[in-house]
């Protein structure tokens, strides 16, 4: 919806993160669009700003119909937006930040979703606040908003009648979706502060492992505390003992330039998140996961 509100379709271009999940980019491709792939930096394990001058320049000189920025919060680690917003606007181009996994990650004091033309939020199961399914969009130009609320209700013209010019999409959340959602609204912070619980005693106790930073000025929610082993072959052997006691891990995702979809598309960077696939691991976390549990899970890592 947010693609289809900036008006980007066949022949435009948008630059993307590939250390991300694959929902990420399959709109691009839905709308016709073409992704150029940028690495991500090695703090936060997002959009790296310096990539992304380096791709905007090079897609430019190439004559590159570039439409617009898509950022992604990593884990609910929060990029780094001033430098990226800034570099959009050098371009003059829109952001659109993907927060699926960022609910109630804030930078620099201000929440995640906010700061592009458009944000996108996730309440899929998985995620630290849930609607069992769906999600929002976020922005703060109200014709922007329009124009999505118009194309997500199957486009449908303000008439008496069912009449329709364009061809439109059923994206609306059911209101029982909503309802469970809006009873949980009060309880996000008192959630995220569980999972920053978890973090830290995960970081505590397995100080000699490289965990992802938080920087000066960024604040996650911790929606799942991520790990770099040695080497792949530990990385398996590590997510094949736990699971063999019960306790589901899961590996750092696969970049999008690797995977054979996207394989043909651009990409700039210097194989970094490559190396957070083959290493890292997402240890297990969330509200029915107790201390004892927790413990556990140490335990077996540190032996």
């Amino acid at each position: 919806m947010a693609l289809c509100a900036l008006g980007i379709g066949a022949g435009d271009v948008v630059i993307a993160p590939s250390f991300t999940y694959v929902a990420t980019i399959n709109p691009i491709l839905y709308q016709g669009a073409t992704p150029v792939f940028v690495d991500c930096e090695k703090d936060t394990w997002n959009m790296d700003p310096d990539l992304l001058e380096l791709a905007l320049k090079k897609e430019t000189e190439k004559g590159s119909q570039v439409k617009a920025i898509l950022v992604m919060h990593n884990y609910g680690m929060p990029a780094q937006m001033d430098r990226l917003l800034q570099i959009a606007a050098t371009y003059q181009l829109p952001v659109i930040e993907d927060a699926a996994e960022a609910v109630g990650s804030r930078y620099n004091g201000k929440q995640a979703g906010t700061f592009g033309k458009l944000g996108i939020l996730s309440f899929n199961t998985n995620k630290v606040f849930t609607t069992y399914g769906g999600g929002a969009l976020l922005t703060s130009d109200e014709s922007l908003a329009k124009r999505v609320r118009f194309m997500a209700s199957q486009a449908r013209e303000n008439l008496p009648y069912y009449e329709h010019h364009e061809v439109g999409y059923n994206y609306l959340m059911g209101a029982l979706n909503a309802a469970y959602g809006l009873c949980q609204l009060p309880y996000l912070d008192q959630e995220i502060v569980a999972r920053r619980n978890i973090f830290e005693r995960y970081q505590a106790a397995l100080a000699h492992l490289p965990f992802q930073q938080e920087p000066h000025g960024h604040y996650s929610n911790r929606w799942l505390p991520a790990v770099l082993f040695d080497d792949e072959s530990t990385r398996h052997a590590l997510a094949a003992k736990l699971a063999g006691h019960g306790y589901e891990t899961r590996p750092l995702w696969r970049p999008m330039h690797l995977q054979p979809v996207f394989k043909d598309y651009p990409y700039y960077g210097e194989q970094l998140s490559k190396q957070l696939f083959e290493r890292g691991l997402c240890l297990p976390a969330g509200t029915t996961f107790s201390e004892a549990q927790q413990q556990e899970v140490i335990r077996l890592i540190t032996e």
